[in-house]
């Protein structure tokens, strides 16, 4: 991330994701921003906020597709939020808080993982001296670490043999042991995650640990106390610390929705909810300290992504003071007949890959010719322009719709190869996307 430009940042999204220019400079600076700020001298860090942003744009453009990519671009902790999901502290549901907790949650695996591959190796060499203990039963001397292994001995034979891979067929008993901790299920009120409550901590060490045998193969028991010893080197303790840093300095959260608890003027009822959830995002949004069980987070350098359709209601709509705490706005364009072209063939994970890789596995190479790609894209406009219109998703109904039946008939088909061309798309498609009411059900 910290090579990376503004402009690499961009080059690296247009390979996933069609158009929407404007968004995506828009990510790019509040990434490279990030960088900038930790170069800065620390006294006027910490007063430097990011410029969290709101896309404004109908289902099906990109919006999270953006934020995610962006997310694994950064190997920063990311999560994704409904905003209509939460309601105000009082009512029955998740609290706003429990966003930041589950963000933090997902940046302790990261660092975990990233920390065992660390000590992968000396993990996997103990691993494979536990494992010849237990191919070797019967051996005289065991596992130990400060003993030179003598060149000729069947210990080294076999292990010539388990490096070759031409012993992951054989079985092997394992021993695991599992704590007793009795089953409880505990109704706590909501938001109580944060009290560290739990009861497997508790009690663990007051009940006897069960010892279970398991009988596994040679590679899988291998991939098992690879686990095991990599746990054991791995500090948790530090890995909580590392979090809770990453958390709080390159966090991204993704709130979805945000035009759904926004308050229309003149609107009574379950408005009063709506605008409560408002109030509660905006201490963490503005940034605050949330208590988790892992330690307290701040939340004063996280940046916040808002996402909404704003069909019904328009920005201007959330509370002025959520507003503010959202100082960039992009509006995503509509996509069209061109960019469904583009998005059907030219990104890494384009849906004609997909489908070309999935056929392959049964031995059919699957072509499209490029009249073939127009007109599905133009079936697809059209549904959009004639029903709901939900942008690039559009294109999974029509493709699965296209090849329902060669996908059905893969495994028994005696061609090696099939070519879709345009005529062969109108002849699938064409009676469902000429009558509006079938293709308001199918497609």
């Amino acid at each position: 991330m910290n090579d990376l430009t503004p402009r690499q940042i961009v080059e690296q999204l247009d390979r996933y994701i069609i158009g929407q220019q404007q968004a995506k400079r828009a990510v790019a600076i509040a990434l490279r921003n990030r960088w900038r700020r930790q170069q800065v001298a620390p006294e006027l860090r910490d007063e430097i906020a990011p410029k969290n942003i709101i896309m404004i744009g109908p289902t099906g453009v990109g919006k999270t597709e953006i934020a995610r990519r962006l997310a694994r671009l950064a190997r920063a902790p990311f999560i994704k939020v409904e905003a209509s999901k939460f309601t105000e502290v009082g009512y029955v549901g998740r609290d706003v808080e429990s966003m930041i907790r589950d963000l933090l949650e997902l940046a302790i695996l990261m660092v975990k993982e990233e920390e065992a591959q660390k000590v992968r190796a000396k993990a996997e060499a103990v691993a494979e001296e536990r494992l010849l203990d237990l191919l070797l039963p019967g051996e005289a001397h065991r596992f130990d670490e400060t003993a030179a292994a003598e060149p000729g001995s069947t210990r080294e034979k076999l292990r010539k043999l388990l490096r070759e891979g031409r012993l992951d067929d054989r079985f092997v008993e394992l021993e695991t042991q599992e704590a007793q901790t009795p089953t409880m299920e505990i109704f706590t009120p909501q938001g109580s995650e944060q009290l560290g409550f739990n009861i497997k901590e508790m009690f663990g060490n007051l009940f006897p640990k069960k010892t279970r045998r398991q009988r596994v193969r040679v590679a899988e028991a291998r991939e098992l106390l690879i686990q095991t010893e990599a746990d054991k080197l791995v500090d948790m303790d530090q890995v909580r610390q590392m979090a809770r840093e990453r958390t709080e300095q390159s966090g991204i959260v993704f709130i979805d929705e945000i035009d759904k608890i926004a308050s229309r003027e003149g609107v009574h009822g379950p408005e009063v909810s709506r605008e409560g959830v408002q109030r509660d995002i905006l201490p963490i949004v503005e940034g605050s300290t949330v208590n988790t069980k892992h330690g307290p987070v701040k939340t004063d350098h996280i940046l916040f992504i808002a996402a909404g359709a704003f069909h019904v209601s328009k920005p201007s709509d959330l509370i002025p003071e959520l507003q503010g705490r959202f100082p960039i706005r992009v509006e995503l364009e509509n996509l069209g007949e061109e960019e469904f072209i583009r998005i059907l063939s030219e990104p890494r994970n384009a849906l004609i890959r997909q489908y070309t890789a999935l056929l392959e596995t049964e031995g059919i190479d699957l072509i499209f010719e490029d009249d073939a790609i127009a007109e599905i894209a133009r079936t697809a406009a059209l549904v959009n322009d004639r029903t709901e219109n939900i942008g690039a998703r559009r294109l999974h109904t029509v493709m699965e719709k296209l090849l329902e039946d060669i996908s059905f008939d893969a495994p028994e088909m005696q061609e090696n190869q099939l070519t879709i061309d345009a005529s062969y798309v109108r002849e699938k498609l064409t009676d469902i996307v000429q009558d509006e009411d079938l293709s308001r059900y199918i497609l």
